[in-house]
């Protein structure tokens, strides 16, 4: 068992009266997570909340603070973007970025009695907001010429046969689902993307979370083509206490014990599960996390930080993980793996 690849996802927290406070904090904890040589900083995606609505621009400043680390989003709901506008956005920020940036993608509507009438016009209500909205999305990524070998756009100074612009080779192979059924794994296996397993899931003739997702897994890989071997990232909440001083201790402590009741049952009509979080020293940490079934199934570990707390407790969330937790599952920070290779 050995982790290749190294990644923490960030909540983007901000105070209602002072984004740019908390998104310099994200970005800063970007930076941070690259200097102590992970491998990938993701953000997740949130409408209507104190987070990230909108992914492409965040990561786009992103790529002006860094200049290695993988830049990723989990996960932007397609069912509230339009196909072309998105493979837009993207394709600019992964060319600001040099080829850093990962798409992760659902097809959730979140808060849709309130955003439904503001996205679209009409009875969006009919409209195809699944699996075939990610499909088109991916067919632009692509970069195909529009229309036939003979049209054209004239512009000042170019003529040029019209296509997405600006063209980001390779960024269609860099876009992940976040599945959370049995269904959205096939689907995505069979549309040959990457895949985040996150710390919930859907109960699907089991209660156990962990059962749940290898069953995924298992659905994700039968269905992918032949020859195809997309990658796989496994996410847990990790909060190593190791440098953490007293008040923080008991945050994280209080912070667990608040989410027991929810990890013991299904929640919901949709039979959520949820993951366990990790909460304690490494070495209680790492025990736990070798002794698990799923995570020994993936070689990519994604580290998700808690949306409650500071930016300086996720600092030492994450240097506690990089320097105590991640070695200990066979993981090399990537300044090292560089510095290896022989000249």
């Amino acid at each position: 068992m050995s982790i290749d690849s190294l990644a923490v996802l960030v909540p983007g927290n901000f105070d209602d009266d002072a984004p740019a406070a908390g998104l310099e904090s994200t970005l800063d904890l970007f930076a941070t997570a690259e200097r102590l040589g992970v491998d990938g900083a993701w953000v997740r995606h949130r409408h209507l909340e104190h987070g990230i609505g909108s992914a492409a621009v965040f990561l786009a400043a992103a790529s002006q603070r860094t200049t290695r680390i993988e830049l990723g989003v989990a996960v932007v709901p397609i069912g509230w973007e339009s196909p072309f506008r998105l493979a837009e956005d993207f394709s600019l920020a992964d060319v600001l970025s040099h080829g850093r940036v990962q798409v992760g993608l659902s097809t959730g509507t979140p808060h849709a009695d309130l955003l439904g009438d503001r996205v679209f016009d009409g009875d969006w209500r009919s409209f195809d907001l699944g699996y075939g909205r990610v499909s088109r999305f991916l067919e632009n990524l692509h970069g195909t010429f529009l229309g036939d070998a003979d049209t054209v756009i004239a512009s000042p100074g170019n003529v040029q046969r019209p296509r997405l612009q600006p063209y980001a080779p390779g960024l269609v192979d860099r876009v992940w689902y976040g599945a959370g059924s049995l269904r959205s794994a096939a689907f995505a296996g069979s549309a040959g993307l990457n895949l985040l397993l996150g710390n919930l899931t859907s109960g699907e003739d089991t209660d156990d979370y962990g059962t749940a997702q290898r069953n995924q897994l298992a659905a994700y890989r039968a269905a992918l083509p032949e020859g195809h071997r997309p990658r796989v990232a496994w996410g847990r909440c990790l909060v190593p206490t190791d440098s953490a001083d007293r008040v923080s201790r008991d945050r994280y402590t209080a912070w667990r014990d608040s989410r027991l009741e929810r990890q013991t049952a299904p929640q919901g009509p949709r039979r959520t599960l949820f993951s366990s979080d990790l909460v304690g020293t490494s070495e209680q940490i790492v025990e736990q996390l070798v002794h698990d079934a799923t995570f020994a199934e993936v070689d990519e570990f994604r580290v998700e930080l808690p949306y409650e707390f500071a930016a300086d407790e996720y600092e030492q969330i994450v240097e506690d993980v990089v320097t105590k937790v991640a070695p200990e599952l066979g993981w090399t920070p990537a300044i090292h793996r560089a510095e290896a290779v022989p000249a």
